[in-house]
């Protein structure tokens, strides 16, 4: 289930209009009314939450698993950042989801993702000189 028809479940199950639950979370109407029709998707994690807790539920419960990559994505790349993890993930459910690639070519798509992580996460760790370490990492 999308996250527009969660949330749009969830704020009828309260007994709450679009406008209550924007007032009470402190976000803007027209952000609720965009997120229930599926036209945007969240730019933090901190309106969904708020959204959840007035709600009564949690963000994890609102936000599918990608919908959380994205989510992320946009909270700390913006919102280029999240169209690009939503293209990629997008673009990663079409490619398994047609049913042309036997198991052993999923596997090396998996491998390679994982193997491009890795090597991106190497590439931006920050270079700390040795006289700014702790004791411990000398």
């Amino acid at each position: 289930m999308a996250f527009s028809d969660k949330l749009k479940a969830a704020r009828t199950a309260a007994g709450l209009s679009q406008r209550e639950l924007a007032e009470r979370a402190e976000i803007h109407y027209r952000t609720v009314q965009n997120w229930e029709r599926g036209t945007i998707l969240p730019r933090s994690l901190d309106s969904v939450m708020r959204a959840a807790q007035v709600l009564g539920t949690t963000s994890e419960a609102l936000l599918s698993e990608s919908d959380q990559y994205i989510v992320e994505a946009a909270d700390k790349g913006g919102a280029s950042a999240a169209r690009d993890v939503d293209a990629l993930v997008s673009e990663v459910i079409g490619l398994f989801a047609g049913g042309e690639i036997d198991e052993d070519e999923k596997d090396g798509i998996i491998a390679a993702l994982n193997e491009a992580y890795w090597i991106a996460k190497k590439k931006n760790q920050k270079y700390t000189p040795k006289k700014y370490r702790g004791e411990l990492d000398v």
